[in-house]
């Protein structure tokens, strides 16, 4: 279930560089527009290192030749100081091409989600509303649909810290699941899983993607009129894989994976987590293709939780180390 036993073999690319400002963790990517990217840092996680800084966002312009993230200002009602922000989403409207970004919020250890309006002159996020309900009770990742609906991932059954943390990775059994929330419906439309993570949806928003980072797959699932969700499959990837990115050009799937779980849970800066990259090409086909696209053995990027491409450049985020950007020819 961990991979406790597999060993890291470097498989790297060309012109790695370590992207400025990023020290506490890269958890979650996503490129938006003409070459834009947000991304979350300073997650809090049970059980993993972590930063006291409160989380932020940072935009990245991958267009610019210094790639230097920079850190977003929010206004609104919100308060940094209890960020922590874990999976995120873009919507973008297509009426007016309004960018908003939902985020996984954990404040205090809790659960929630909220909504940032992208304020494009200043570069800044305006928070507009939080989400809240008794089925987002340990919320992961998130694809949002719309500016008030969107399909979340619960990693865990139990809220508790303790319960979930220790109590749950004792049982091993297939608890998690997936919820739709939208402001007339909350329901929970797949379970089953050991530990739902990244979830994303098809360039066509006709299926959607689960990782079960322990079961060492991807779930392909069927979007229904009523937004429910039907198995269709379960792709195999031999990896512990997080965060799922989709390519909207070509449909393919980039993930960022943990090659060894339990290096992650006992960290140790002499033998550290590596990290992987998969990407699966021509998903929904018989004979989907599955391959490692980059891996290292921790001493470049450790415990790599993400992966998205843009113009020929490949991006790999962390779970609390840095973010590494690669040419993939």
């Amino acid at each position: 279930m961990y991979l406790a036993s597999r060993q890291p073999v470097n498989n790297h690319l060309p012109n790695c560089v370590l992207l400025k400002n990023l020290n506490n963790g890269t958890e979650d990517i996503t490129v938006f527009g003409d070459g834009l990217a947000f991304i979350s840092t300073g997650l809090k996680y049970p059980r993993l290192p972590s930063s006291d800084d409160p989380g932020k966002i940072f935009l990245l312009n991958l267009k610019e030749p210094d790639m230097e993230p920079v850190e977003m200002p929010i206004s609104g009602n919100f308060d940094p100081e209890t960020f922590n922000p874990h999976g995120i989403s873009v919507y973008t409207e297509p009426t007016n091409g309004t960018v908003y970004l939902f985020v996984v919020n954990h404040p205090h250890y809790g659960n929630q989600v909220e909504l940032f309006e992208f304020v494009e002159r200043g570069f800044s996020l305006s928070h507009l509303k939080t989400f809240k309900h008794k089925l987002l009770h340990s919320v992961n990742d998130i694809v949002a649909l719309g500016v008030d609906r969107f399909y979340a991932t619960n990693d865990h059954y139990f809220s508790d810290v303790l319960l979930k943390s220790i109590v749950e990775p004792l049982l091993a059994q297939p608890l998690s699941n997936v919820v739709y929330y939208s402001t007339e419906m909350v329901k929970v439309v797949s379970d089953g899983y050991y530990f739902a993570n990244g979830i994303n949806v098809s360039p066509d928003k006709r299926h959607i993607y689960v990782a079960d980072i322990l079961a060492h797959n991807v779930h392909v699932l069927e979007r229904k009129e009523d937004n429910a969700l039907a198995f269709v499959k379960s792709v195999a990837l031999g990896s512990l894989c997080d965060n799922i990115e989709v390519d909207p050009k070509t449909g393919d799937l980039w993930l960022g994976c943990h090659i060894n779980l339990v290096r992650i849970f006992q960290f140790d800066p002499k033998n550290p987590p590596g990290s992987e990259v998969i990407r699966i090409q021509n998903i929904l086909s018989e004979e989907p293709v599955v391959t490692q696209v980059y891996a290292d053995d921790g001493h470049v990027i450790m415990g790599s939780s993400v992966a998205t491409i843009y113009g020929g450049k490949l991006l790999i985020g962390s779970v609390f180390h840095k973010a590494l950007c690669c040419d993939l020819d």
